[in-house]
């Protein structure tokens, strides 16, 4: 998780082929979506030690807000990036049709009026 190579991200989905860096330098917006992550993982935690210890002692912030920063960096990197894809970048959606994953054999409907076919189970 805290290695050089446990952080690599595929460079295109196996299913769709959709190519995940769309320009050159995409993911560099994904490191603004990080450091807001950050910012309020500390701010919560600033107001956190202060309301449970009431310490002025300022290296004990400093030591826990550095800590919480530090255990938190792998999961700001992924999430950044996921909150980068799905919800900040316009016109990327799920597309269906282009997934693998669909069933293998359907059965007519049993009623001409119906719009749901059984699937096959057997």
């Amino acid at each position: 998780m805290y290695g050089f190579h446990g952080q690599q991200m595929l460079k295109q989905c196996d299913h769709c082929k959709l190519t995940y860096e769309i320009e050159p330098g995409y993911f560099y917006v994904a490191m603004f979506v990080s450091y807001g992550m950050n910012v309020a993982v500390l701010i919560t935690l600033s107001v956190a030690l202060s309301v449970l210890t009431g310490s002025t002692n300022p290296w004990l912030y400093v030591i826990v807000l550095l800590t919480a920063s530090l255990i938190l960096s792998p999961f700001n990197f992924r999430y950044s990036r996921v909150i980068l894809l799905y919800w900040l970048t316009p016109g990327l959606s799920y597309q269906p049709e282009y997934s693998a994953d669909k069933p293998e054999s359907v059965l007519p409907a049993s009623d001409p009026g119906d719009s749901i076919a059984p699937l096959n189970l057997n």
